[in-house]
């Protein structure tokens, strides 16, 4: 199986302090231990890491130590890790689900897993189509 991680997926995986922290720690570690699966990121993936986590450390993180906290993290998955060029022609047709600007960077994405035969593993349940992180279960419940 192959996964294009998306944006918030892999914010909510870097910053313990996320809510969804723990829900994305645990699936991208069970996925560290499937066989047949590859984690992708891409240009558009890996920016948006960079520019949310600066963002919502309200100045207190500066870019370069954002891009090395995501460098560790796609270090950590080894071979399980790969980048995917964007390769995508234009950006000037979006599905009819994308209505808002908010939802144009989720619209290119899924469009570029597709391409790429892959799924957009997202936390985002208002993305056609796309692979949704099953709820974290605690071993407790």
């Amino acid at each position: 199986m192959q996964l294009l991680l998306d944006v918030n997926v892999l914010v909510a995986w870097g910053w313990s302090d996320h809510s969804e922290h723990q829900r994305s720690a645990a699936w991208i570690g069970a996925m560290k231990t499937k066989r047949g699966v590859s984690l992708f990121t891409s240009a558009i993936s890996q920016l948006g890491f960079v520019r949310v986590s600066v963002q919502r450390a309200g100045g207190r993180l500066a870019v370069g130590e954002a891009a090395e906290t995501l460098a560790n993290m796609l270090k950590s998955l080894g071979k399980r890790h790969k980048f995917v060029a964007d390769d995508q022609e234009s950006a000037v047709t979006w599905p009819d689900w994308c209505h808002s600007a908010s939802r144009t960077t989720d619209a290119h994405l899924l469009e570029l897993a597709a391409r790429h035969d892959m799924h957009l593993a997202t936390l985002d349940e208002g993305i056609p189509g796309a692979f949704l992180i099953p709820m974290f279960q605690s071993p407790l419940a």
